[in-house]
Order: structure tokens, then C-alpha cells, then sequence
């Protein structure tokens, strides 16, 4: 331990801790705008380059850079004084003024944080007139990159890199001209990025943003012609409540339903009806690999891979596609319930497909992409015509001028929003291996499972791993989520070393809750975690608790579908996947 002096207040930290932690422990706040600390998990965005958070060291002649520079025995420091303050204002204002002034149609505005400082910093004027940068925008079917409003602080570039691997962003050009953008400035959508929305959810400003289709649901919903209807994923009642003042991981699933009836919504459906649909398919096709394994098939897959996130898909297809007939062919949710509403559901109230519109509420960015993908539209005919993130709808209700906070609780419609807690828990990491753990433990074994709660597949760390028996079969579980984390435990499977027999994987930080489309989180865990309580809390409230025994699940195939895994639920609630490698993903991956 070392002992320092931070505004006058006496501070003991590690040796090795940065000035702007040592303050932060005494108490003292320093303005940042480049470092980013992620969910309390030790990685650090330290580039030290936007110097904002400057500080004076008493006998050294510059100003030091607080998130780089370490704390030593004896510092004497000062964090707030005239010079330290000149510095800062000066900084920013050179910043500002490379900067778009379209704050008021911002997508950003509110929760820029460089428009935050500016208004801490009481900036009402600029000295510095002169050429601003100038680059094209570039839209892809999730994200929307403006790099005129990129301050190179390059927390993106952190995440996309170091936690994600994937690789898509990174510092091009030199000087003036200076970004963060894919490799020799392509389009976002021709790169290795797989849609997860992380750069989206650390950026400082309005750099990187979502494709917003709230404006093409507003005109759906004013065409008498078209039945609109709704579903909401699991994470989402976890955390919309965040945009309305709530503390984090609180539940307004009631309200979220009430609202979207408010809206204008024919019916409002939940995406956990078809996580259960999913636990039904993908639990059929673990059972069915594991007894083929058990038989001596040598030619059967293991581990099997949930399939439910976009984002991981995108990644495996760009990074593995010599491992695409290992993953599940279970569509995802949302896709599953937009074939489902599109056929089964359209015939019910004889509505044509056309004329039926299918909207998801998600915590994710993949999945706007992800309902545009070819192989999910029949004519040309979206299963899912639009995706928004928890955000939109945040944005959305309050446009309408709808008092949330004041709103009644209402029920999910029916036949579509039945749901049991299994599908609830699909929102957090090890979630749906849980789910799916729940029915082929009845389905293999014939007996009740008594206690739904896998302890063991719960957890925030990176990547984990339990034993699950199934009454004489010991099945090997491998959980990771975050994408750096899903290509350690791909490499293994790649190589054939690896020892499981399923493995789950999560794009995100803790699953779903921790999506591209959340309420920014800001790299808190205790966020991420009271959002996970929350789904655990939902599960436990359900009454029915496996996917299996979802009343609308087992009246969908006793009326529709037939069996789990027949030739029409294959038709309709399974996929494939295609390799999408291209040079700059080859050479990430040192193949050239």
C-alpha cells in the first residue's frame, strides 16, 4: 500500500492504482470522456488520449493524464485548481469544436456525455471557428455509424477488440482525419461485425447509434389495412423501468403490456410464449444428438450450441464456418414467434400474411438484422417486419405523452403470450441451457423434476461450467457469455478437445440483460445483477416453471405442428447457416 494526498484529503491505495481510482476512493470525482471500466470485471478502457481528466502533481511541470498515470508514495494532488481547470475547459472546447451542433435531433442527446460535460463545464460560447472534420455515414442494417460526432476516445474500439474479439473497428487514417471505423473504411455491414450493439452501448456521444424503426411501427399502426401486432422479450421487463426513474431490476412487465396496448397495438403477445417453443425444438434436438452419441454415432455433433442469440450467430459464421452443422438449427425466439404468428396465428383471425404486422421489442441490436436475413421471409415477406430495443420503446411511450409510471398492470393476450418461467429466464446468461435442462431432464428420464433451479448454471462469470445429472447420464455444460469468452471455448471445439456436451452462449455481458439495446448500464455490474434477480424473481412467481407444460405450447402442436422436431415444425421454426468469411475476418483469424 502507498499513501498519497488527493485535494487535501489523505488516501491509501495498492501500489499500481491509477490517480483517477485512488480519487475516486477519497471521494473526489474526476471528469472522464476516454476511459470506461466494464461491469467491475478489471477491463479497462485506458487510452489516456481526450485528457479531460487532468490533474496537477505537485513538482511535476505538465498536467498528468488521472487514468494513466500511477498513483506513487508521497503524491501531493490537486484535481480541482484554476490551472487544472483551464486545462480541461481549453480541451474540451478543442473538442466541441470539431464537433456537429445538431444536438436537438441527436439520437444521443440527453445521454451524451459530451454534451453533459459541456453543460458541467459551462461552455455557452466557442474562440476556436475553423474547418470541421467531415465523413460519410454509414448505415447498416443495425448501426448507424456518424463519424462526425466520434471523439477517438475509442472505447469501441475496446470493446469490439479486447472484450468482443470481433475485430470490425479500429484507429484509421492519421491527424485531422483520424477515426474509428472498419478496416480501409468499408462499409460496417461488409465487416466482421456481428450487429451485438457493445460499441453502441459505451459510446460517449452520438457516433454510434441504432437503426431506429419506430417512425415505419407509427405508420403501420395508422393503416387501418394491417393487424400489428406485438411481442416483448424477457430482459426487457427487467430494465425499461430504468428510463421512467426506476431502480434498476425492477419489473413493469404489466405496465410494458398496458403501454403498448395505450400505443395502438392490436395484440400484445411475449416472446416467452416462443422460448418455451424453442426449449421444445432445441431440447428435442440435444436428446436426440445425446442418444446418438450414447448409440456410437460417430458422425453425430457434440457439443451442441444454443442458437437463440443473432449476435453469436453472426459470430461463428464469420469466425467458425467450419463449425456451422455443430450449433442447434432452432431458430430464436423472435423468429419463432414471427413464423408461428404469421401461419397459425394469421388463420385464427384471418388476417392474411401480408397484411399482418410483427413487432418485437428486444434488448438487442442483432436481432433487427436478424429479422432481415433472407431465409426468414416467405415471398419476400418478413417473418418479424421490425425490431426496436428497449430504448425505442422508452422513447416511444413517452413521445405518445403516456404516464408509465401511473399505468395499470395488464395481462399478455392470448394464445401467443402464455409463457412459464423457463422461457422467462432466457433473458440471463445460462438461462436457457437452464430452461432446456428442465424439460429433457422429464423428457429423458420420464420422472418430475422436482426442484426447476439449476444453481450450478447461474453465475456472472465469463465463461463456466457444471455437471448436470440426468439420472445416470452426466451431461457436461459449458456457459459463456461475451463474445471473446464464446471463441476461447470454440477454439476447444474446433480443435476436439473440448469436454461438453452443450454449451450456451450469450453475445452480451450477462445475457440478454446486458444487451446493445438496454438501458445504458455504464459498466456497472450491480446493474446487470439486479436486472438478472429480477428474471429469477419472475421465474419463481410463474406457476408452471417448464416449457413443456406451457397449456398454449402443447395446443400449438396438438393443433398445428404435430410433434417437437416433425416435418412442419422443421419447415417452420428451424434454420441453417452460411459462412461469411472474408479477408479481413481471415486475417484476424492469422489464416493469411
Amino acid at each position: 500500500m502507498i499513501e498519497l494526498t488527493i485535494d487535501k484529503k489523505k488516501v491509501q491505495v495498492e501500489e499500481g492504482t491509477t490517480i483517477l481510482k485512488a480519487a475516486r476512493k477519497a471521494g473526489v470525482e474526476i471528469p472522464t470522456l476516454c476511459h470506461f471500466e466494464l461491469c467491475d470485471m478489471g477491463i479497462e478502457n485506458k487510452p489516456g488520449g481526450c485528457r479531460i481528466c487532468v490533474v496537477e502533481v505537485e513538482g511535476r511541470k505538465n498536467l498528468a493524464p488521472s487514468c494513466i498515470t500511477e498513483a506513487q508514495e508521497g503524491m501531493v494532488i490537486n484535481t480541482h485548481n484554476i490551472r487544472v481547470l483551464n486545462a480541461r475547459t481549453t480541451v474540451l472546447k478543442l473538442i466541441i469544436s470539431d464537433h456537429p451542433f445538431d444536438c436537438l435531433v441527436c439520437a444521443k442527446s440527453g445521454q451524451c456525455e459530451l454534451q453533459s460535460l459541456a453543460t458541467q463545464f459551462n461552455i455557452r460560447s466557442l474562440p476556436y471557428e475553423g474547418e470541421q472534420s467531415r465523413y460519410r455515414k454509414d448505415t447498416s442494417p443495425s448501426i448507424i455509424r456518424d463519424i462526425d460526432k466520434c471523439i477517438m476516445c475509442r472505447r469501441c474500439e475496446m470493446m469490439c477488440n479486447d472484450i468482443q474479439t470481433v475485430g470490425a473497428l479500429s484507429a484509421v487514417n492519421r491527424g485531422f482525419m483520424s477515426a474509428v471505423a472498419p478496416a480501409f473504411e468499408m462499409n460496417l455491414e461488409d465487416s466482421p461485425c456481428t450487429y451485438c450493439g457493445q460499441c453502441l452501448s459505451v459510446c460517449p456521444t452520438g457516433a454510434l447509434t441504432e437503426v431506429d424503426h419506430t417512425n415505419d411501427i407509427i405508420r403501420a399502426l395508422s393503416d387501418s389495412s394491417k393487424t400489428v401486432i406485438v411481442q416483448t422479450a424477457p430482459a426487457v421487463r427487467a430494465a425499461l423501468g430504468e428510463e421512467f426513474g426506476l431502480k434498476p431490476g425492477t419489473l413493469v412487465t404489466g405496465k410494458m403490456v398496458s403501454a403498448l396496448k395505450e400505443l395502438g397495438f392490436d395484440y400484445v403477445f411475449d416472446t416467452d410464449f416462443s422460448a418455451d417453443l424453442t426449449i421444445m425444438e432445441e431440447g428435442t434436438e440435444l436428446l436426440q444428438r445425446l442418444k446418438a452419441f450414447m448409440s456410437g454415432d460417430t458422425n453425430v455433433r457434440l457439443p451442441i450450441l444454443t442458437s437463440c442469440c443473432p449476435g453469436w450467430v453472426n459470430f461463428f459464421e464469420h469466425n467458425f464456418p467450419d463449425l456451422l452443422d455443430v450449433p442447434s438449427t432452432a431458430k430464436s425466439p423472435q423468429q419463432m414467434f414471427g413464423a408461428i404468428a404469421k401461419t397459425y396465428f394469421a388463420d385464427k383471425i384471418g388476417v392474411s400474411r401480408k397484411d399482418l404486422i410483427v413487432v418485437s421489442i428486444m434488448p438487442c441490436i442483432a436481432k433487427k438484422y436478424e429479422c432481415q436475413r433472407d431465409e426468414f421471409k416467405v415471398d419476400g415477406n418478413q417473418d418479424v417486419d421490425y425490431s426496436i430495443s428497449t430504448r425505442e420503446l422508452a422513447a416511444f411511450i413517452k413521445e405518445a405523452n403516456i404516464d408509465f409510471l401511473n399505468l395499470p398492470d395488464s395481462d399478455f393476450d392470448d394464445p401467443l403470450g402464455e409463457s412459464t418461467g423457463a422461457g422467462v429466464i432466457f433473458g440471463n446468461t445460462g438461462g436457457v441451457i437452464e430452461a432446456a435442462c428442465r424439460t429433457a431432464y422429464e423428457l429423458y428420464t420420464g420422472k418430475k423434476l422436482e426442484k426447476v433451479e439449476f444453481d450450478n448454471l447461474r453465475g456472472m462469470e465469463g465463461i463456466r461450467s457444471a455437471k448436470v445429472d440426468f439420472g445416470g447420464l452426466e451431461l457436461n455444460i459449458g456457459i459463456a457469455h461475451g463474445l471473446g469468452n464464446a471463441r476461447k471455448l470454440l477454439n476447444e471445439v474446433r480443435a476436439g478437445t473440448s469436454k461438453y456436451h452443450a454449451i450456451e452462449i450469450m453475445a452480451c455481458p450477462g445475457g440478454c440483460i446486458g444487451g446493445g439495446g438496454q438501458p445504458y448500464h455504464h459498466g456497472k455490474s450491480e446493474i446487470l445483477n439486479r436486472r438478472a434477480a429480477a428474471i429469477y424473481s419472475e421465474d419463481k412467481r410463474k406457476i408452471i416453471r417448464k416449457s413443456h407444460e406451457n397449456p398454449s405450447i402443447i395446443k400449438l402442436y396438438n393443433e398445428f405442428l404435430g410433434e417437437p422436431g416433425s416435418h412442419k415444425a422443421h419447415s417452420l421454426l428451424h434454420t441453417e447457416y452460411f459462412p461469411k468469411s472474408n479477408e479481413v475476418t481471415l486475417h484476424l483469424n492469422g489464416e493469411i
